[in-house]
């Protein structure tokens, strides 16, 4: 359009002629929308109805880390119009300016959303600016019990992070295979709330402490990946997994309709657990702003986001929606924690600079068992 608007200097009849032309042409052109999504992320129906409905044609690419979708965003041109960023990832990809602001008169739907947990999200996007929330939930212990009780006996600690923090619990686990995320911003802070430390330290100090509890257990781990786990825990390829609360939720049901034999259960450690937030966020790049906002609404659609939750074994921040998610989610304490559990869980936050250094050497360090 610049070059039509430009040529309008050289002649009015001219510039109209060419300016009907590129409508003409804008008007052939299919819309398009490309999202950038977690893996295993979505009800497989909802992007495909969007694209009948609307007449968007959808391209749908997954990511298994954070740190994989942020440098995608750091790059300035990540190429996507939609990403899926966790809360903590948010709040410096925001100040990073990589993100552009939602149109919220384009969001009719957001009424939908709870003032608590919009208030809540805040702290990683301030005045709820940037991102449409999604899911939330909790990081957690999925386990299969037949395989622990066999490793561990009848009281296996499956309700606290000794399972895998005591030396002597993970030795035996390894057997059947425990796996840890591959993420330095959740691993770290589960390390360090467990022995009472500040899960947002920043001192060194506290970080040896961490990573020399995280290298007695590395020779019993059997991999880190973010995402690997769900299929091996289903397939019974694994016993124990730290992962994220829908997930198990999720492939246990997987487990189920395979006939496999294999049983997936989870528990929020008592201890406590970090709380996160996954949100939609349109980068400063995109070039279907317009396809974006039309997909978030139909997403904050109670009638939409809530089979989602259902299926991923999430709750969502829609108020709107959860009375019409399956009560197997909505009342199980383990996926949507009750009010004295809340009291347990953290808020993971970015770090300052030089902390986030120290914790990225510490995980370098864990990883390698050095």
């Amino acid at each position: 359009m610049n070059r039509l608007t430009r040529t309008l200097t050289a002649g009015l009849c001219a510039g109209a002629l060419l300016g009907g032309l590129g409508q003409a042409l804008a008007a052939d052109k299919p819309r398009e929308l490309r999202v950038y999504n977690w893996a295993d992320y979505m009800l497989p129906s909802v992007p495909k109805e969007f694209q009948e409905k609307s007449g968007i044609q959808l391209t749908w690419d997954l990511f298994d880390t954070n740190e994989a979708l942020e440098a995608k965003l750091l790059t300035g041109n990540s190429g996507y119009d939609l990403v899926v960023p966790s809360n903590t990832f948010l709040d410096t990809q925001i100040r990073a300016g990589v993100f552009q602001k939602l149109d919220k008169a384009k969001l009719p739907n957001w009424r939908h959303l709870d003032p608590g947990l919009l208030q809540l999200m805040t702290a990683n996007d301030p005045g709820n600016e940037h991102a449409v929330p999604y899911m939330y939930g909790t990081v957690l212990l999925g386990f299969n019990p037949d395989q622990v009780k066999a490793a561990l006996g009848e009281d296996a600690p499956v309700n606290s992070w000794d399972l895998i923090f005591k030396e002597e619990n993970a030795a035996k686990l390894a057997q059947c295979g425990v796996t840890l995320l591959d993420s330095p911003s959740e691993m770290l802070p589960i390390a360090l709330h467990y022995l009472g430390l500040d899960p947002a330290s920043t001192r060194r100090e506290d970080y040896d402490k961490a990573t020399e509890l995280l290298l007695k257990i590395r020779p019993h781990v059997r991999y880190f990946h973010s995402a690997k786990y769900m299929t091996d825990i289903a397939n019974g390829n694994i016993c124990v997994a730290v992962g994220y609360s829908g997930s198990f939720y999720q492939f246990a049901n997987r487990a189920k309709e395979a006939g496999n034999g294999v049983v997936i259960d989870w528990r929020l450690p008592k201890e406590g657990a970090p709380l996160w937030f996954d949100s939609f966020a349109i980068p400063a790049s995109a070039q279907n702003v317009e396809e974006a906002h039309e997909f978030l609404n139909n997403l904050l659609d109670p009638q939409v986001v809530a089979p989602i939750s259902t299926f991923l074994g999430y709750p969502n921040p829609n108020k709107s929606s959860m009375p019409l998610v399956s009560a197997e989610i909505r009342d199980n304490p383990d996926l949507t924690p009750t009010a004295e559990a809340q009291k347990t869980l953290y808020v993971l936050k970015p770090l300052p600079q030089k902390a986030e250094r120290l914790r990225t050497r510490a995980w370098t360090r864990i990883k390698s068992g050095t």
